[in-house]
């Protein structure tokens, strides 16, 4: 092992062995094992956004195995993705990629302004799984948030019981935030703030832009200089809002962009300090061969800026 992974490790004095060991597991696995950075491919979409808007820009993407191939090729850290996915590869695939099985989702067929997802998987799907963590996704702004936060704490507790790491997607959205709040800075560094009180693991966030939401803590981000520009200084300030930098924060690919424009992002938060990089529509809605070449340059960016 590392040091630098030993490191980390040593960040969460309060976990268990077994929630070490597979925190260990993800920060070992895939290209990046050893660097202390992530690369995860996260393929919950088909049930956020539906299968067409998913998959149809690739369609060999319908397939679950396709992602479990595509994450075991790619060298990623760990796979994320609900039940069904995992049910449908995880015997084919056990031991060759972690598993992160996302345990509550929400879908697009409702429109509501306070969005609460479903709880879709448990934690004893988890361990039939042999997943090496549960992921759970929080919408701070919803008027429903405090159910969601109470949620996330049962199920927290109990898969930390059970050695399991927590991984939380932490995302603004609902009523109390405009639309461009939803990604700004103040918004995204409380939402990883949250995130780490509820006790993850490893924080989902999008990247923020540089707007401020929140007329209290602009004075604050004035009074005190916070930097807004570049995007490498949003995403320090977002790492350091999770304990000072000692929780796992990794920042979503959002929408498809192109190579260059994503890949611009990756540096960024390689040059900010963040830990690495969700990547799900920018990976399965390239063609494969596409898919492994920007991942593998994903890699080569966290590999050149290892601290």
């Amino acid at each position: 092992m590392t040091e630098k992974v030993k490191e980390i490790l040593g960040w969460y004095d309060g976990a268990n062995p077994g929630v070490l060991t597979n925190l260990a597991r993800m920060l070992n696995h895939g290209r990046l094992g050893g660097t202390g950075k992530f690369l995860i491919l996260p393929v919950d979409q088909g049930f956020e956004h539906g299968p067409a808007r998913s998959f149809a820009p690739n369609p060999p993407a319908y397939d679950p195995n396709y992602h479990f191939r595509l994450a075991v090729d790619a060298g990623c850290n760990a796979y994320a993705a609900p039940l069904g996915f995992l049910e449908a590869g995880a015997a084919r695939f056990a031991g060759e990629v972690p598993l992160i099985l996302k345990l509550n989702n929400h879908d697009l067929l409702y429109d509501e302004n306070d969005p609460i997802p479903a709880v879709t998987g448990s934690v004893k799907d988890a361990l039939r799984l042999g997943c090496a963590a549960v992921g759970y996704t929080i919408y701070p702004g919803s008027a429903m948030r405090r159910e969601m936060y109470e949620a996330l704490r049962e199920i927290a507790e109990e898969a930390k019981e059970h050695g399991l790491a927590v991984v939380v997607w932490s995302y603004p959205r609902g009523s109390g935030l405009s639309k461009e709040g939803e990604t700004a800075l103040d918004v995204i560094a409380y939402a990883a703030q949250i995130a780490a009180q509820l006790g993850a693991h490893i924080i989902k966030v999008k990247l923020p832009t540089s707007h401020l939401e929140q007329p209290e803590a602009r004075k604050v981000y004035q009074a005190q200089n916070i930097p807004l520009e570049p995007l490498s200084a949003r995403v320090r300030h977002v790492v350091q809002s999770a304990f000072d930098g000692r929780r796992i924060v990794i920042f979503s690919g959002g929408p498809k962009h192109t190579d260059e424009a994503l890949l611009e992002e990756v540096r960024a938060i390689a040059e900010g300090g963040g830990f690495g990089s969700i990547i799900g529509r920018n990976s399965f809605q390239r063609p494969r061969g596409e898919a492994l070449e920007l991942l593998s340059k994903i890699a080569d960016i966290y590999i050149t800026h290892r601290a």
